[in-house]
């Protein structure tokens, strides 16, 4: 419990982070449509999102080894920052992508100082304990992000402002925490080969289950607007998914230290389909059937990736562990930068539904790849306990490496 308290200043800087950096999503959607921009425009600002995350992942390492946490973590939330006020300058949806570029590096930044700190922090004995109180806080974070989305108006000043003012407060616990700062952790190498090399159905379906995630989160609002939700419902329905991936973390996971993950993975995907159907069928009736079917899917494809990564891990040594996950990471980002550019492209031409068709059809041809995996070498003869995998910087595998070994069969 005191370990837990100690590391209060950097939860809480994690909580005002998820409050700021996952309500721009939404928020710029409402406001894109409330602006007159096109769909695929909306896109794009999801899309630039991830292009920014990926390139903070990239990044962050170099300029923790330059001028430390605390000061890397202020570089990062005064990016975010800024992009977020400049949005009510200038109304132009090219712009807004570059402002969303801002925000996701400062996402990416602020996780990987974060995570390095935690890092450095825990010891063998209390890694499991401190992982588990930051899920909690970051899954926690997410929702409340999503739930903002009700409260705040489309294409205003106060909106952003409001958002941006939540980003600057992440800063005030972490610098002024009493922690010793860390020593700067050693620059990994990113090996984004090593995934494949160890499991190209891993690969696959962290690819999918960027698809998946990243077009529902920030295209999905579009959806809602277009099947007659209210902002406030819109954010109900984002929740609905978050709620229902939280609530699948310990039944799937049973299941994937049970049964063959590939199988797991298989059955998953095959959900997913089922889920994608019936949250189109449900736009018709009401909107309690709406948010039962966003739950649903978040159920169905929010633990692909956990599944996926244990499944790769199953296959790697113990010094491969690091690369693996950043690894994983890279893949992950790469299926993010395009789904949501791809999802608004198709709802343009095809209504709102194609936004599941295509998350459904990427699913059909991860079960027909699974299939043919299945047939090329047999499961894993040692494998590595499941744990829940934040997507939330390429550091992460430092602090899951010896989860993963604890316990193992």
């Amino acid at each position: 419990m005191r370990l837990l308290i100690s590391f209060a200043a950097l939860f809480l800087s994690v909580i005002l982070l998820q409050l700021s950096s996952g309500g721009v999503g939404p928020l710029d959607v409402l406001s894109g449509i409330q602006l007159g921009f096109t769909n695929q425009q909306i896109g794009l600002l999801g899309s630039a999102h991830f292009v920014g995350f990926f390139l903070g992942c990239w990044g962050a390492p170099r300029l923790l080894g330059s001028v430390g946490h605390s000061r890397a973590f202020a570089a990062f939330t005064a990016t975010g920052a800024i992009g977020l006020l400049s949005h009510m300058m200038v109304l132009d949806p090219y712009a807004w992508a570059l402002m969303r570029v801002a925000s996701g590096f400062c996402v990416a930044g602020c996780y990987t100082v974060v995570e390095a700190w935690l890092q450095a922090k825990v010891t063998n004995e209390t890694r499991g304990r401190t992982m588990g109180a930051y899920r909690v806080v970051d899954t926690s974070g997410s929702l409340a992000a999503q739930m903002i989305i009700g409260v705040l108006a489309p294409a205003s000043y106060v909106s952003y402002n409001l958002l941006a003012i939540l980003c600057c407060a992440a800063l005030i616990p972490l610098v002024l925490t009493r922690l010793p700062q860390p020593e700067t952790p050693e620059k990994g190498r990113l090996r984004p080969k090593l995934a494949i090399q160890r499991s190209p159905l891993a690969v696959a379906a962290v690819v999918v289950a960027a698809l998946s995630s990243a077009s529902f989160r920030m295209v999905g609002p579009i959806y809602g607007q277009e099947v007659g939700l209210t902002a406030g419902q819109i954010a109900w329905f984002l929740s609905a998914f978050v709620l229902g991936g939280a609530m699948a973390q310990f039944p799937v996971g049973w299941l994937a230290d049970k049964f063959d993950r590939r199988w797991v993975l298989i059955w998953l995907s095959a959900a997913s389909m089922v889920s994608c159907a019936v949250t189109v069928m449900s736009a018709g009736m009401g909107t309690q059937a709406v948010f039962l079917a966003a739950t649903f899917f978040g159920l169905t494809t929010f633990p692909i990736y956990s599944v996926a990564a244990s499944h790769a891990h199953d296959f790697a040594s113990s010094s491969e562990r690091v690369e693996l996950s950043a690894a994983l990471m890279f893949w992950f980002a790469v299926g993010a930068i395009f789904a949501p550019y791809l999802a608004s492209v198709l709802i343009e031409g095809f209504g709102p539904a194609a936004l599941f068709t295509m998350i459904s059809v990427g699913h059909g041809l991860l079960v027909l790849f699974g299939l043919t995996r299945m047939r090329a070498r047999p499961t894993a003869a040692k494998r590595t306990p499941y744990v829940y995998a934040p997507r939330t910087s390429f550091t992460i595998g430092r602090l899951m490496r010896r989860s993963r070994e604890r316990d193992a069969p």
